[in-house]
C-alpha cells in the first residue's frame, strides 16, 4: 500500500525531514503534515525545526518560496509537484509590478506611495515590495499592515487580491472614489479626483472565492435555520458585507471550533477545508456556501504519489522539485517580512 510506504519512509527519515500541509490540501496529503495552517504560519513553524534538513511544502510554490527565504538557504525546500502554483500569485508578473508603480509615482508625485503585497505573491514582487521598504501582510493582519505603511506614506499600492484590499479599505473607511484600480489591460483606472486616491488595487483575484455569490447567502439566511455566514476576506466586496464574519483559514477554523454545540455555519472558503471543518465538528452543523466546485484546483494537483515519490528520492540521495531563491530575492524579501513582523 503506497501509504504504508509513506509512514514507513517518514519514521526512516525521523527528524530529518518536516512535511508541511496547506489547509487546502487533499486529507490523502494533510494527514501526513507534521504541521498544518496556513502559508505564513507553516513557513514559520517549519523553520524553527533547526534539525530537519529537509522542507517538504505540501502547498503551493509561492509558499515553498517563502520557506526557503526564511530558511536562510540553511534548509532543503521541496514542493512535491511543481505544477502547484497560484493563479492570483501569477496575475502579478513582476515586470507589470515594476512598470506601474513607476507610472503611479509619476502620476502621483509628490506623495508617498507605500506597497503592500499579500503573502499570496512571488519571491520576485516580495523583493520589489522590500527594495521598495513597503510591507507584505497576510488576510489575518491586512488591516494592521495599513495601518503602519499609512503612517508611512500617503496612499497604498496593494496587490495582487483587489478583494482583500478593498475588504481591508472599507474596514478602514476607505470607499468608493479613494480607491483607485490598476487594471492589467487599462493601466490607472480613477472613478474621481486623483487628489482623493489613498489605495490602488491590482487587478488580481482567487478564482475559488469569487464562487461564493450573495445569492448563495442570501438562500441560507431565507431557509428555516439560523445560520451564521463566514467568509474569507479574498470573497467579493458584496459576499464580505452580507457575511456575519470574515477571516483567514485560521480565523474561520478558530471561530467555528469556538463556537456553541448546535450552531448552524455556512462556510465560504476552499471545499477540502470546510469538509474537514464539518467532519472535526459533528455538533455543529456546517455547511459550504454553495455546492460548485471550489476545491482549489492548483493545491489539489499534490497527491499522496508526489509527497512519495519525494521520499523515494531523497532515500536515494536525490533530491527532487527543489525550490530556491537567490540572495538578492532572499534579503530584499526579508525586509518587507521583517516590516510585517515589526508591526
Amino acid at each position: 500500500m503506497i501509504f504504508n510506504e509513506i509512514e514507513s519512509l517518514i519514521d526512516y527519515f525521523k527528524e530529518e525531514i518536516v512535511i508541511l500541509a496547506h489547509h487546502y490540501q487533499r486529507d490523502e496529503v494533510y494527514k501526513y503534515g507534521h504541521f498544518t495552517g496556513d502559508s505564513l504560519k507553516l513557513s514559520q513553524l517549519a523553520t524553527s525545526q533547526k534539525e530537519a534538513k529537509y522542507i517538504i511544502f505540501c502547498g503551493v510554490h509561492f509558499m515553498a518560496e517563502t520557506a526557503a527565504i526564511l530558511s536562510g538557504g540553511k534548509q532543503k525546500v521541496i514542493l512535491p509537484n511543481l505544477d502547484a502554483g497560484c493563479p492570483m500569485a501569477d496575475k502579478a508578473p513582476i515586470n507589470e509590478v515594476v512598470s506601474a508603480f513607476s507610472y503611479l509615482k509619476e502620476v502621483f508625485k509628490g506623495k508617498r506611495i507605500v506597497p503592500i503585497t499579500y503573502i499570496n505573491s512571488t519571491a520576485e514582487v516580495k523583493a520589489f515590495v522590500g527594495r521598495e521598504n513597503g510591507y507584505i501582510c497576510t488576510s489575518s493582519n491586512a488591516d494592521k499592515i495599513f495601518d503602519a505603511a499609512f503612517s508611512r506614506g500617503d496612499m497604498l499600492f496593494f496587490l495582487p487580491d483587489q478583494h482583500l484590499g478593498r475588504n481591508t479599505s472599507y474596514k478602514k473607511g476607505i470607499v468608493g472614489d479613494e480607491i483607485g484600480f490598476w487594471s492589467r489591460k487599462d493601466g490607472l483606472v480613477l472613478s474621481g479626483d486623483k487628489k482623493k486616491i489613498k489605495v490602488i488595487l491590482w487587478d488580481g483575484h482567487c478564482w475559488v472565492h469569487q464562487m461564493f455569490q450573495p445569492t448563495h447567502i442570501v438562500h441560507f439566511k431565507r431557509g428555516k435555520e439560523p445560520y451564521k455566514i463566514i467568509v474569507h476576506p479574498e470573497c467579493s466586496f458584496e459576499v464580505f458585507k452580507m457575511a456575519d464574519y470574515s477571516g483567514s483559514t485560521e480565523q474561520i477554523i478558530k471561530t467555528i471550533e469556538n463556537a456553541e454545540d448546535g450552531t448552524y455555519w455556512a462556510v465560504g472558503t476552499e471545499k477540502n477545508l470546510v469538509m474537514r471543518l464539518k467532519r472535526n465538528n459533528p455538533n455543529k452543523t456546517i455547511d459550504i456556501l454553495t455546492n460548485f466546485n471550489t476545491i482549489c484546483r492548483t493545491m489539489s494537483k499534490i497527491r499522496a504519489n508526489d509527497l512519495l515519490n519525494v521520499l523515494k528520492n531523497l532515500k536515494e540521495g536525490k533530491i527532487i522539485n527543489e525550490i530556491t531563491v537567490s540572495n538578492e530575492i532572499r534579503k530584499y524579501s526579508l525586509i518587507a517580512l521583517n516590516n510585517m513582523f515589526s508591526v
